[in-house]
């Protein structure tokens, strides 16, 4: 076999967000006189040589075709459009490996599914994206994504729960040609991405735009961040997006979006005692509640607005979060006892449009097995039931 460098095997973990030890784990490396991570070691040192079974393992573990091993030197990054995130270094550092790879994955879904729609015919150019910029108001921003949605707050809040409020939405923005995905690994609890690192990814083209919403964020933050990232592709703006940035940008996004579910007026009508802490939080959380919203936007809509003080926002929004880290063990802890349909859970999870558009391109000898299978993210054995072929 063909001498492979050292240097790409470290390169291909460390950009697939894996440790040694996470690593050796997969691979199933290590035995009685070395562990996983001390042998995995010996082959990113080159003193110990590969097996061709062992290459073929470490393409699927780190997501890397097999001819990238065979490379002289590690390739420089690859392009994921901006970083939008106001977030500490280490933070940025800790999960930039996953968030690569999530990101790199997104790309090839997106660009089968571009190709996909090439060859039906089907790749109509969308008006829409980049169409505006960050000098246009506001008010006008809003009003025209609404229009363009035909979205109807009312509905939306009437919805019986957060969960139907979001897929409403979702269906409109799907309606316009753009994909809405659920992700937050890498296909495995293991690799989960923190809400704090990463909660939105927009794709800004022009034929086949993607928004991705990290599913690991509290469900009553989805639909913001959706509208969010739908405001970058309206800006043409291809990126990753973070929680509350300082950025100008994010800002600008952020102020759409919460204005699109919240409008200034309604808040303005609206008095909140935020003297102590406690009840306050209970108030914010029924008013939240009762509009299919986070509290944590709720929150900070009254600190845009003036009406709590940049310090108890921050106070506020660091109990908010802890709170909603309570409820998702317990609900953890819960879903144990009785988990959904797999199949309910990944159509969920990449959305009716792309199902549909596979299920299409199937049909008609588009997309192979194998393709299909890369763009919703499960096993080609799987496809023909998440497309309901058979």
């Amino acid at each position: 076999m063909a001498q492979i460098n050292p240097k790409i095997l470290v390169w291909a973990r460390e950009t697939a967000g894996l440790s040694e030890d996470e690593a050796s784990k997969a691979l199933k490396l290590g035995g009685s006189r070395l562990s996983g991570s001390e042998t995995l070691g010996q082959y990113e040192s080159g003193e110990k040589q590969l097996s061709r079974p062992l290459l073929l393992n470490m393409a699927k573990v780190y997501r890397r075709p097999l001819l990238t091993f065979y490379l002289q030197t590690p390739p420089a990054s690859g392009e994921r459009g901006e970083d939008f995130r106001t977030i500490p270094e280490d933070r940025r550092i800790e999960e930039q490996g996953k968030l690569d790879a999530l990101v790199r994955d997104v790309y090839v879904r997106q660009r089968l599914v571009k190709s996909a729609l090439e060859d039906a015919d089907e790749a109509n150019e969308l008006a829409f994206v980049g169409s505006l910029t960050s000098d246009h108001s506001i008010e006008m921003v809003k009003r025209k994504i609404c229009e363009d949605l035909n979205f109807n707050l009312q509905k939306f809040r009437k919805l019986k729960t957060v969960e139907d409020s979001f897929s409403y939405l979702r269906e409109l923005t799907e309606a316009r040609g753009v994909f809405v995905l659920l992700i937050g690994n890498l296909g495995t609890h293991h690799s989960n991405i923190s809400a704090d690192v990463f909660r939105g990814f927009a794709l800004a083209d022009r034929t086949s735009p993607f928004i991705v919403i990290n599913d690991q964020d509290a469900k009553t933050a989805w639909s913001f961040t959706l509208l969010h990232e739908l405001t970058h592709i309206y800006l043409g703006q291809t990126g990753v997006s973070g929680g509350f940035s300082e950025k100008k940008i994010e800002r600008y996004c952020n102020e759409i979006a919460s204005q699109i579910l919240l409008p200034r007026d309604e808040v303005g009508a609206q008095e909140f005692d935020s003297s102590n802490l406690e009840s306050f939080i209970k108030d914010i959380c029924r008013y939240a509640a009762a509009r299919k919203i986070s509290a944590s936007m709720v929150s900070y809509v009254l600190f845009l607005t003036g009406k709590v003080p940049k310090n108890k926002w921050i106070e506020t929004s660091k109990r908010l979060q802890e709170l909603w880290r309570k409820e998702k063990e317990q609900k953890k802890s819960a879903d144990k006892k009785g988990a959904p349909d797999y199949y309910v859970v990944r159509r969920h999870r990449v959305g009716s449009a792309l199902v549909n558009l596979v299920g299409r391109s199937m049909g008609e000898g588009i997309l192979t097995a194998t393709k299909a299978a890369k763009v919703l993210g499960v096993s080609p054995g799987n496809v023909p039931a998440m497309v309901g072929m058979r």
